[in-house]
């Protein structure tokens, strides 16, 4: 089961975080009334897209950080998607904030408008590395935000990154056990990347930004498995914890490659048409994209990537720790990696395939793009996309 799910971008930040490379963006004023406006309007054209329109699983609102909304605005947006889809009983919905954006009249604001579970990016539990790491929040108001969200919200998850300039091993254990004292259901764990056309980058650039080696980075790692693993929180997939359960089901649905739409700056959807496998984009930055969708009604553009979906999907899949089901990916795109493949990499310990499903082992984890890629090259040639190239995955 895949379910569908609709993804709500707003683009604004009170900050730009150094790490950060998501569409985000700092404005020292918007309309909030004009901005819900606009979505409603490319929800409109989306659901023209979507002529299935199956029963809505999950709505995520994303950013950016949608806790600068306020509760009416979040409502708007609820409301229509109720009267253009129908919606599931039991349906998820996510608003991601930011602890200093957090207090308890808009949070039970949000809740009154249907919001159920909310996500914070908390990102460190340790004063200095929050201020290295940009955020605006004290550690005890990250403290505070995350116990008002486990009082206001039925389900909530945080955030956090390790993997930091000058972190110690000891000092991330530490950190993540009082994480986990939380009691939390969900945790999203990332390793810290330097991405291309951030701040961190051209610290980098310049020998400014000393990072943890390849072999402190894997004790780091290991270290998050171990003890989330302890506390009850399953790796369901490579940088989230969560107990029986309590999975973020929106994100389920991009790695089980599902449908869903996604509408506001610089979203992405991914839709099933007669067959085909079709990508929507919205233009990426938030003024262009306003006019674009006051003038037109929306801004996205379709492309279709039939040929290039088996090989996504692949990306996606394996992700998880459930894995890749064999049967239903060939049904689904009448080709598998080659069995040659999959025996050399299972070979070496990468991967192995139980009950049917493709999985990468907790050694293939470690090397996951690398894995992914020879699988990716592997599939049949009659797949039109040009092939993935990759160095063999090495240990």
């Amino acid at each position: 089961m895949t379910g569908f799910g609709i993804y709500v971008h707003w683009p604004y930040c009170s900050a730009k975080c150094p790490y950060c490379d998501f569409n985000s963006h700092v404005r020292e004023r918007f309309s909030e009334e004009r901005w819900s406006g606009a979505i409603l309007r490319e929800l409109e054209y989306a659901a023209s897209l979507n002529s299935a329109r199956p029963d809505v699983s999950s709505v995520f609102f994303g950013g950016g950080t949608p806790s600068l909304m306020s509760g009416r605005g979040v409502g708007r947006v609820l409301d229509a998607i109720a009267k253009m889809w129908r919606v599931a009983d039991e349906i998820e919905v996510t608003l991601e904030a930011n602890p200093n954006s957090v207090e308890q009249g808009r949070f039970r604001d949000y809740r009154a408008a249907g919001v159920n579970r909310v996500s914070i990016g908390v990102q460190a539990l340790d004063r200095s590395a929050l201020k290295a790491l940009g955020r605006l929040q004290g550690v005890d108001e990250a403290r505070n935000a995350v116990r008002l969200s486990q009082n206001v919200f039925p389900r909530s998850s945080f955030d956090l990154i390790y993997a930091r300039p000058a972190q110690t091993l000891e000092a991330w254990k530490h950190e993540l056990e009082e994480a986990l004292a939380f009691g939390t259901e969900h945790l999203s764990l990332y390793q810290l990347t330097i991405e291309p056309g951030t701040a961190y980058a051209t610290l980098a650039r310049q020998g400014k930004l000393a990072l943890p080696d390849e072999e402190q980075a894997v004790q780091l790692y290991e270290a998050t498995e171990e003890l989330c693993g302890a506390a009850g929180l399953k790796a369901y997939e490579v940088s989230n914890y969560a107990r029986a359960g309590a999975e973020s089901r929106h994100n389920l649905v991009y790695w089980r490659y599902g449908d869903y739409v996604g509408v506001g700056p610089g979203a992405h959807g991914r839709l099933t048409r007669n067959g085909r496998r079709i990508a929507t984009e919205a233009e990426r930055l938030p003024e262009k994209w306003l006019a674009q969708v006051e003038q037109s009604g929306a801004s996205l553009t379709t492309s279709d990537i039939s040929a290039e979906a088996a090989r996504e999907h692949l990306l996606m899949g394996l992700r998880l720790a459930e894995g890749v089901d064999l049967d239903e990916y060939r049904r689904r795109w009448a080709v598998t990696p080659s069995e040659r493949c999959i025996a050399e990499l299972s070979g070496q310990g990468l991967i192995a395939v139980h009950d049917g499903r493709l999985r990468a082992t907790a050694r293939g984890r470690l090397v996951l793009n690398a894995v992914i890629a020879r699988l990716a090259d592997a599939l049949s040639a009659s797949l039109d996309a040009a092939p993935v190239h990759s160095q063999p995955p090495s240990i």
